[in-house]
């Protein structure tokens, strides 16, 4: 455990920053503001120049050595949260700085540790800057790395050509639909997942639930005369369930939603290969949606064991030729950089069994440690790659896609990501999701209805972001759908209060 000194006098969410930061050098970092002769000590000084520049300055000291840090720049003004903001960002940037130069690494995200870099050009791009303008931006302010900033600037030219309202889109909602349960849950898995039983009942309740979540929220919807942009079924794999069980879920979603003509996509995750049926691929059909998800994560049979997927790689072959042989023409599959046990070699072999299908989108994850999964709370049980190596992954990724026709269209970071990298998703031309850049660059209020489906109301006027979450357990969200429902329509009201229609 490497510990890091500073100043008594910050408070608790500069010590989390300060946190965050030293964990992307440290496997396992604390912040600590006593005396401890273990610890690395940083200093920090902030000046205030005649010329109204602020100079700020950061000196580590540890056993061995001293490392100085100092940027400045010129002073904002105007509201106390404003001046904050650039203290805070001041003070970053020399404290990487200076662990930059103890620890010889750099981070191409620069001090960057929230998951939507992608937001932060486009705000850039909306306030009037040139694509230049807006990388040397990232640059300087963040220390965000030439090669990213220039990736940044390459998505977001995608992603307006894939949606060219993309700015206009806060009048319109898309509604994302939970089903709770999968096969079996990944090692890696934090979302709302449970291993499908049917003896119980839950599944039946859950889904007259469900049901009655879609019809009132659809209700909300016609009296407002909404336009939804996309619908995304996602979870857990909502393919788990019968597929006279998802008929009569997509029936209830046609006959509540309004304007379902003008909806421009609609995804239902089929990720678990053990899922898919010819039964459940009419069904489908049958509702006009063809663009799903086949999950290979990784083509080596050990590491499906070694996660808790139970299923094998030709299971996965298999079920995406089924699926492309019965009509599904928008297919996406996820690959994982980083999972145990592999290394170049078998990320490798994942790309080759990719290049025979040549699905219209492939995801590239990182693999994340997140902090509920059994994988983070077994840690030392998962050998996982090493940091070059999973940089040499991500960028062979780059090259693969390239090489085959994909570009980047969307991407986002995690905490405990290995590496400190990224996911990016990538697609053939004209193939993007709609609703992953949608919800990726929160640009309208995604409606989440089922288990543990998470609201993003945004303010159409404001922008501001209020968040709610249904309930992960499904005996929890049985007992109070009815409840979740109301507080919904509570915060719908009071950001779409009367819906002026686009000319």
């Amino acid at each position: 455990m490497q510990k890091i000194k500073v100043d008594a006098s910050f408070a608790e969410d500069w010590i989390r920053m300060f946190a965050h930061l030293a964990n992307l050098f440290f496997e396992q970092c604390e912040i600590i503001t006593k005396e401890d002769s273990e610890a690395m000590d940083v200093h920090f000084t902030i000046e205030h120049q005649p010329n109204g520049e602020i100079v700020g300055q950061a000196k580590l000291i540890t056993k061995e050595s001293e490392f100085v840090a100092t940027f400045s720049e010129q002073a904002v003004e105007g509201e106390q949260r404003l001046i904050n903001r650039q203290l805070k960002r001041i003070h970053s940037h020399v404290f990487l700085e200076v662990l930059e130069q103890a620890t010889e690494m750099t981070q191409s995200w620069g001090i960057l540790t929230g998951i939507r870099p992608m937001k932060l050009y486009h705000k850039y791009r909306q306030e009037g800057l040139s694509s230049e303008q807006a990388i040397e931006n990232l640059m300087t302010n963040y220390r965000v790395s030439r090669e990213k900033s220039e990736l940044l600037a390459h998505i977001a030219s995608i992603q307006k050509k894939a949606v060219p309202d993309l700015y206009d889109l806060k009048k319109e909602v898309s509604i994302y639909i939970g089903i709770p349960f999968c096969p079996t849950k990944c090692a890696y898995c934090t979302f709302p997942a449970y291993a499908i039983r049917r003896t119980n009942g839950r599944v039946d309740s859950f889904l007259d639930g469900l049901h009655e979540e879609i019809r009132e929220m659809g209700k909300w919807l016609s009296e407002k005369d909404m336009t939804i942009t996309t619908i995304y079924f996602g979870g857990g794999t909502p393919t788990s369930i019968e597929a006279e069980e998802m008929d009569a879920l997509y029936k209830t979603m046609y006959d509540s939603f309004p304007n379902m003509d003008k909806v421009r996509e609609i995804t239902v995750e089929a990720g678990r290969p053990d899922t898919i049926t010819p039964e459940k691929i009419d069904v489908l059909k049958k509702w006009g949606i063809d663009r799903i998800s086949v999950n290979p994560q990784s083509y080596t049979d050990e590491t499906l064991k070694a996660i808790g997927r139970h299923h094998t790689v030709q299971e996965t072959i298999d079920k995406f030729w089924l699926s492309r042989n019965m009509g599904m023409k928008n297919i996406n599959m996820d690959l994982i950089i980083g999972l145990p046990n592999e290394g170049m070699e078998e990320f490798e072999h994942s790309l080759q069994e990719t290049a025979k299908m040549q699905p219209e989108s492939l995801t590239i994850h990182t693999l994340s440690f997140k902090r509920a999964s059994a994988m983070s709370q077994n840690r030392e049980r998962y050998k996982v790659a090493d940091r070059k190596t999973v940089e040499r992954m991500m960028k062979r990724g780059e090259k693969w896609t390239a090489e085959n026709g994909y570009h980047p269209y969307y991407l986002y970071r995690q905490k405990n990501i290995l590496g400190n990298l990224e996911n990016v998703g990538y697609s053939k031309p004209g193939e993007e999701s709609i609703y992953n850049i949608v919800i990726m660059e929160e640009v309208q209020t995604i409606i989440g209805v089922g288990c543990g489906a998470s609201s993003k109301f945004i303010h159409p006027e404001t922008g501001k972001i209020t968040q709610f979450y249904n309930p992960k357990d499904p005996a929890a969200y049985i007992m109070t759908y009815d409840e979740s429902i109301e507080k919904k329509l509570a915060h719908l009201d009071a950001i779409f209060p009367t819906v002026e229609k686009p000319v």
